[in-house]
């Protein structure tokens, strides 16, 4: 008597990956390429923008190598795509919270001028002027600063965007 269950038999690996809800439908779609099927999606309980995308794959599928080395290429051009978003938003706001608190700084002095014994009232004016402009600049440098980075920057990422699709398709084709 044959057994035909065990020729139809399919072993699989999973692989679970938790990643930004923005990138959810990009990891879904380049997985594919690589031979993983979306098994399922999981939010975690404490959410935070997240979501756990649940891959199965034939442990027995071809060119397994070198699907899994184009797959770690896609991950760090993913990767590198984070990073140089949050650059953006690093560079500007370390601008503007250095330019905050010198203007903190000058709104100390002009406290501790107007307190002093006998009050200093044109110090205290002196001061002040420096320590509004301080507090009131470091939104239009962050948002001037922000698109500058994002102009030089957004040639860069969408060449890696081109470089994930290039992956995708070279591993597409493996398969």
């Amino acid at each position: 008597m044959e057994n035909n269950v065990s020729s139809n038999f399919v072993g699989y690996e999973y692989r679970d990956i938790t990643v930004d809800k923005e990138k959810e439908s990009l990891y879904a779609d380049g997985f594919q390429n690589f031979g993983w099927i979306l098994d399922k999606i999981a939010v975690p309980p404490i959410g935070l923008g997240l979501v756990t995308l649940k891959f199965k794959r034939d442990r027995k599928i071809r060119n397994k190598m070198e699907l899994t080395r184009l797959q770690r290429q896609f991950e760090a051009c993913i990767a590198e795509i984070g990073r140089m978003e949050k650059s953006k938003a690093d560079g500007a706001s370390i601008l503007a919270f250095t330019v905050g608190v010198i203007g903190t700084a000058f709104m100390a002095g002009s406290v501790f001028a107007v307190v002093a014994s006998p009050p200093v009232i044109w110090l205290c004016i002196l001061l002040a002027i420096p320590a509004f402009v301080g507090w009131v600049l470091p939104y239009f440098l962050f948002k001037s600063h922000y698109a500058k980075k994002t102009e030089k920057l957004t040639p860069l990422i969408n060449g890696k965007y081109d470089e994930i699709y290039e992956v995708c398709e070279r591993a597409n084709g493996l398969l």
